[in-house]
């Protein structure tokens, strides 16, 4: 087993965070009383909207900008944010659905090997840092993708990037640096 062999890393996508806007103001007060599935927070100005299928759940703010959460891929939050500004329009607000875009991509991948942090952080030192006081993995971030992951010693990495081509680019640019600090099974 060496680092160059292909080694297939199934990554699940946890949360895909996308937002897009209606380009029009919306009565969040009308939302609360007329919409299904709302929780209306009106101490902080926003109302809370779940979608059964796709599952997601969307923070909507009376200027019309509105951000979608839980989907677990990028075609499955552009479809929830759809059908999110369908249920607008159907209320009777004139909702142009504009301005779409995935802000953020949260992914795990099991690595099949455990790893040892504190010498993967020596090795790899201006990109990771390791305070096991604070927190149980290492922080590693790459700033040409834009991405950041969290590596844990079972071998467990979590993976938050712009979009889902970051995230499978960061954790196969990842996989070689890992693979020198695992641990040896006896």
């Amino acid at each position: 087993m060496d680092a160059d062999s292909d080694v297939a890393l199934d990554i699940l996508i946890t949360n895909v965070v996308c937002v897009f806007r209606t380009r029009c103001h919306l009565n969040l007060r009308k939302i609360a009383l007329e919409g299904a599935n709302v929780i209306y927070k009106r101490d902080v100005g926003k109302v809370l909207m779940k979608l059964r299928k796709p599952r997601i759940t969307a923070t909507i703010w009376s200027s019309g900008k509105i951000i979608c959460t839980g989907a677990t891929s990028e075609e499955e939050a552009k479809f929830g944010a759809r059908r999110l500004a369908r249920c607008l329009q159907k209320l009777g607000f004139q909702v142009i659905f504009t301005d779409y875009k995935v802000v953020n991509v949260l992914a795990v991948c099991n690595m099949p090997f455990e790893i040892r942090l504190p010498e993967f952080t020596k090795n790899n030192r201006p990109h990771a840092s390791y305070e096991p006081e604070l927190h149980p993995a290492v922080c590693y971030r790459i700033k040409s993708l834009r991405a950041t992951l969290q590596i844990f010693s079972t071998g467990s990495i979590t993976v938050t990037g712009p979009n889902v081509k970051a995230v499978a680019t960061a954790v196969e640019q990842i996989y070689p640096f890992v693979f020198e600090s695992r641990k040896e099974i006896l």
